[in-house]
Parts: C-alpha cells; structure tokens; sequence
C-alpha cells in the first residue's frame, strides 16, 4: 500500500499527550510496545459485518498484540446481536459497541440519555450488571444523521434539523430505509420532534442506495446516513446538525468481559492509546479507504497504526 497522512500534527500531538496521560512507555521494539504487559491474554477481538467494524477489530488486535497478547480478530460474524452473545458467552475476548446499541437493544431501554458523555456513563452502568465492562471511549459517534448534497444544502440556506423542518413541503424530501420508516428512534419520532410537513415526501431505499440518491438529489434532498460513513465526505454531502438532541448517541467504546478486564488491567491502559485518536472524521476518512477505494480493512488498521506510532 501507498502510506498516505490520515491525521494532522494537531491530532499526532495529541497522541502523545494520551500516552503520558496513561502512563504508558515505550517498548524496546519502537511504537509504544508495553514489552509484554499482556503476556498470556489470548482470544479473539470481534467485530459487526461492516467496514468501519472490520477496521477497529484489526486495530485492538495488532495494538494488543504489539504489547504481549496473542489475539486475532474474528470478523465472520453477521448482526448485533450475534457479536453481543459471542463475547457473552466467551467466544471473543473483546468488541467495539455503540453506546446507544447497547442502551437500547441490549438493555431495554426505549428512550435515549441525551448528551454522549451521559449517555456512556448510563450505558457503563447498565452493563456492569450484566459483567460487561466498557472502556473509555472514542470521540466518534456513529449516530443516524440527514445529509443532503453541498450545493443544496448552501441553495436551501440549511444547516440543522430545525432548518429542515422550516423549508417548504415541497423542499421536504427524505430518502430513508424501510426499517427507520418504523423506528422510535427513526422517522415517526424524527418527524413529531421537529415538525416535517406531514406530506414531506419519503422514498424507501435500501442502505448503500440513499448515499449516491442522495448526491443525485433526483428521489430526495435528505438521505438518512450513519455519521462515520466515509461516503459523506467522499460525495460532499453535509451532515444536517441534530440541534435538538433527537437521535441516541452512538459512541463507539471496546467492551469486554469484567473478569477478563480484572486479570489484564493493561488492556485498559493500551485501548486508552488508540481510542482518543479515533474521532468521527479520522473514521469517515478510515472508512472510505475500504467503501470508497476498496482497500483492505486489515491493510487500513495496520497502516494507519504505523502512523501514529502505536505499533
């Protein structure tokens, strides 16, 4: 592969700050190698069946790995639900969950903690319960969003939700999935929080669809879109901003077993490396090297590694 900069020296300076903050020195072989503070921590890191998903799971193994343990990740699994049992019932070590994922599918819950920071803490309680620890997490936060295209978004003079909601009906045009038409935390809730027309115009269209419908702006002005997509920036396409707080927060955070969490404590200490560095423009940027360029997940997590020095 071509090595390419992913980050600016702001964020590269920020890494070093992360790694005095946790403590953390480098080991005799370069990157910040513990030297085998993980020695005898075997497994498998998880992961959902898409790329952003494919990538971190590269990342937590090859950054385990570098400080001792023997772990490879396990990126065959298909659904939520499914990676979920699997670190319950002990098939992997490890994932990285999405905050709101958890608060609302996992545990019950119907309605979301607004704010991120609240959100994970309410998130991390509700899991100790169930002997799952959660790690600190990243800036990034892979929530529903509405895109439209560049040029419409500065034409139509929008910028938030809310300015959505004041367009004409006719101007009101969403391209969405059918599973968010239904969803408390989709459309009808959307709709009653903000105030779309009630004859806006609604398009169902399958996920990877909406993106380029989107950037064609011929079915709809507003797509429904998941914020870390590298195919946002990739189309320039502008994120509509969720002034009011509707949508759950989708922070990503690695989980684990507590027991697991209690015999290698470094673990916390090494995931505190990579995850201040993955903010939601480092991932759309991650992202679109795999669904934009189609570059190998497991090439993208090592390069990108490489980069900042972790491994």
């Amino acid at each position: 592969m071509t090595t390419r900069t992913l980050v600016s020296g702001s964020i590269a300076a920020f890494a070093v700050a992360a790694l005095a903050l946790t403590g953390c020195s480098s080991g005799s072989g370069g990157g910040t190698s513990q030297g085998g503070d993980l020695e005898g921590l075997t497994g498998e890191i998880g992961s959902k069946d898409f790329s952003e998903q494919y990538i971190l799971a590269y990342m937590t193994a090859e950054l385990l790995n570098a400080n001792g343990a023997d772990v490879e990740a396990n990126t065959k699994l298909v659904g939520s639900a499914n990676v979920r049992q699997a670190l319950e019932n002990d098939q992997f070590l490890g994932y990285w969950e999405y905050t709101g994922t958890s608060w609302i599918t996992y545990n019950g819950n119907t309605t979301p903690v607004q704010g991120a920071e609240a959100q994970f803490e309410a998130v991390r309680e509700a899991d100790a319960e169930n002997g799952i620890a959660w790690l600190e997490p990243a800036p990034f936060n892979n929530t529903y969003a509405f895109a439209i295209r560049e040029s419409e978004a500065e034409n139509l003079g929008v910028a938030t939700l809310s300015d959505v909601a004041a367009l004409p009906a006719t101007d009101q045009s969403f391209c969405i999935e059918s599973e968010f038409s239904t969803r408390d935390d989709g459309m009808p809730g959307l709709s009653a929080a903000y105030g779309f027309a009630e004859d806006a115009r609604i398009t169902m269209l399958d996920t990877g669809v909406i993106y380029t419908a989107t950037e064609a702006g011929d079915d709809c002005n507003f797509g429904e879109v998941f914020q870390t997509d590298g195919r946002i920036p990739a189309l320039n396409l502008v994120v509509m901003e969720d002034d009011l707080e509707f949508f759950p927060s989708y922070q990503g955070g690695f989980t684990l077993k507590q027991e697991t969490l209690d015999e290698f404590p470094a673990i916390a200490d090494v995931i505190a490396e990579l995850s201040p560095l993955l903010t939601t423009e480092v991932m759309q940027e991650l992202n679109a090297l795999v669904d934009v360029d189609g570059e190998d997940p497991e090439d993208v997590a090592i390069e990108w590694l490489e980069e900042q020095g972790l491994i």
